[in-house]
């Protein structure tokens, strides 16, 4: 696992709270995962993890169970376990799955949209487009999260969240390829204003248009991203 600093002791609870060893493991690789850290390819060794994690391999093993589960990692018999490689098919499924979910999200929210969501996204928007101007990418990215969490807190249902939560974990790893600075970034921040402008005005037809934009932005950047890095896709 060159490369990739575990330096940061989730052995320690205070960090993590109320979450057990394996899920606090399963959370930092996940992080560096999506974060390219450990990119495509990477062969996890959880003995290696374990010492630098400071826990058993129990729970190692808990974690890349659990990360299997969400297609993040594939666990090989007697091979052992490396992190997936991208995939243009996986990604147009995630695509097509996210689309399902959100579309209707905004929709429902065009009838009914909580006032405290919608104060908490305006404030979300804000330091997106603080973060995009700074070319600070994980704080960006840290924001479009809770921006389409807040969307579904909005509407009452946060176990659409849920449903699509690893789904877009997938497409999260592509992005940190497909914004490389401001200016690719900025556009993003647009369209978020863009779907939360239709939502305001209670135009459905607008908002579900705006939303479906939005989830596409980042099919029109694949073939770009496979040909400038063709060892990180099947």
């Amino acid at each position: 696992m060159e490369g990739f600093d575990l330096s940061l002791s989730l052995a320690a609870p205070a960090a993590f709270p109320g979450i057990s060893a394996a899920g606090r493991v399963e959370a930092e690789l996940r992080r560096a995962i999506i974060a390219l850290e450990l990119p495509p390819g990477t062969r996890l060794s959880e003995q290696e993890i374990a010492l630098k994690y400071g826990v058993s391999r129990q729970p190692v093993r808990e974690a890349l169970i659990a990360l299997a589960k969400t297609r993040l990692v594939d666990v090989q018999p007697q091979r052992g376990t490396v992190v997936v490689k991208f995939s243009v098919r996986k990604m147009m499924e995630a695509r097509f799955v996210r689309e399902a979910v959100e579309v209707a999200i905004v929709r429902q929210a065009c009838l009914s949209f909580a006032a405290q969501s919608r104060q908490r996204i305006a404030d979300l928007l804000e330091m997106q487009e603080k973060a995009a101007q700074r070319d600070d990418h994980a704080a960006f990215q840290r924001y479009d999260e809770l921006f389409h969490i807040e969307l579904t807190e909005g509407v009452g249902m946060p176990l659409a969240w849920e449903a699509i939560r690893d789904i877009k974990a997938h497409m999260d790893r592509v992005c940190q390829l497909t914004l490389p600075g401001p200016e690719a970034m900025q556009p993003l921040v647009l369209q978020h204003r863009r779907i939360m402008a239709a939502i305001d005005d209670g135009d459905a037809t607008g908002a579900e248009a705006a939303m479906r934009h939005h989830l596409t932005e980042i099919l029109r950047a694949l073939p770009r991203t496979e040909a400038a890095h063709p060892d990180l896709f099947e």
